[in-house]
């Protein structure tokens, strides 16, 4: 079950052999959210119950044996207010070099109004800053993209 204030992301996955799809689609909730290979002591501190991403959906792809779409949400209070850099170094950052996944894909990420209320963006408006730079009819990305 998902609320309206969740970030919502769909993936791709292809688990390695013998990895269950429930179980690899638990293990990119876990790994992208509050999950950790090793033992924190800090980890009793604060109920993680509240931060930890949800896998709560899988379907099969049609056509393409052994992959998944695995849908995770991702509660607002894992991230920081008006950071996009926190979103996506949390959602689609170590996530994309576990063991368990022979492949592993963001197709969809849903970003909630409430979320996005907190994005300052730029000062005034994207076509000006559109115009400025020249560039139209593509995303403008001022940050190093890595896979």
């Amino acid at each position: 079950e998902t609320k309206d204030t969740d970030i919502l992301a769909a993936f791709r996955v292809t688990p390695q052999p013998g990895v269950p799809p429930e179980e690899a689609g638990a293990a990119v909730a876990a790994e992208s959210s509050t999950g950790t290979w090793t033992t924190v002591w800090t980890d009793g501190l604060t109920s993680l119950d509240r931060y930890k991403g949800r896998c709560y959906q899988i379907e099969p792809v049609p056509g393409e044996p052994d992959q998944y779409i695995c849908y995770v949400a991702y509660p607002l209070d894992l991230f920081e207010e008006g950071s996009v850099t926190n979103m996506f170094t949390s959602i689609v950052g170590n996530v994309f070099g576990f063991k368990a996944l022979r492949a592993l894909r963001l197709e969809d990420l849903r970003i909630p109004v409430a979320y996005v209320k907190t994005f300052q963006g730029p000062p005034h408006g994207i076509q000006v800053e559109r115009d400025k730079l020249n560039k139209y009819g593509r995303p403008l990305l001022g940050c190093t993209i890595k896979p």
